[in-house]
């Protein structure tokens, strides 16, 4: 079966993306940048990988097809549910059918290589985790939901990944870690992306 490429992506209206980002560079810009970001992202994805759009807020299905449908005309759109990231994420790995990959829209370190490696990896364990700079993942890929991953996790803190790895060695689950990566959060992450790549999102 397909590995399946689950993006927990936000409708990218002005004030509610990119917050952080937002405070120093304006609110427009950021979400303009988010934009770039995310379609970066889907143009990473491995082309035989199949790939549903998990969105928030529920109402936001016709904008978010707009946007992303001419990007990823095969891709399926479906609301997250309520609770906190989770919940909505132990959903999105429970709609899937076979390996599940769960990623967002803002780290472009997040290749088609990146990706590529992780899939070959969990051919030979139960998790890969792409560890983020920050102390999070930007990169989960599961071949089962493995529910109890997403529990008691202080989300958008420094320890999600230490309490993610914890919980998946009380469940003796095998896990590989990757090398880690770095979200664009800030005005200095989005600098050194910039330097490294040369890409103009500044």
């Amino acid at each position: 079966m397909k590995t399946t490429a689950a993006l927990m992506l936000k409708a990218p209206r002005p004030g509610t993306v990119k917050t952080r980002l937002a405070a120093e560079i304006g609110v427009e810009r950021a979400t303009e940048i988010y934009k770039l970001l995310v379609e970066r992202q889907l143009s990473q994805i491995p082309d035989s990988w199949n790939i549903t759009i998990h969105f928030t807020p529920d109402d936001a299905e016709p904008e978010m097809r707009e946007w992303l449908s001419p990007h990823l005309p095969e891709a399926s759109f479906v609301p997250q549910c309520p609770g906190n990231l989770g919940a909505r994420m132990k959903v999105a790995v429970a709609h899937g059918d076979g390996a599940v990959a769960l990623i967002g829209g803002d780290c472009p370190y997040l290749t088609r290589e990146y990706l590529t490696l992780a899939e070959a990896l969990s051919a030979h364990t139960d998790v890969v985790i792409g560890p983020a700079t920050d102390g999070g993942y930007v990169l989960l890929l599961l071949k089962q939901p493995h529910a109890t991953l997403f529990n008691e996790i202080a989300w958008s803190t420094s320890r999600v990944l230490e309490q993610t790895q914890r919980a998946a060695e009380a469940e003796h689950l095998h896990y590989v870690l990757m090398d880690p990566l770095e979200d664009i959060d800030t005005h200095a992450s989005l600098c050194r992306f910039h330097n490294q790549y040369s890409v103009n999102y500044l």
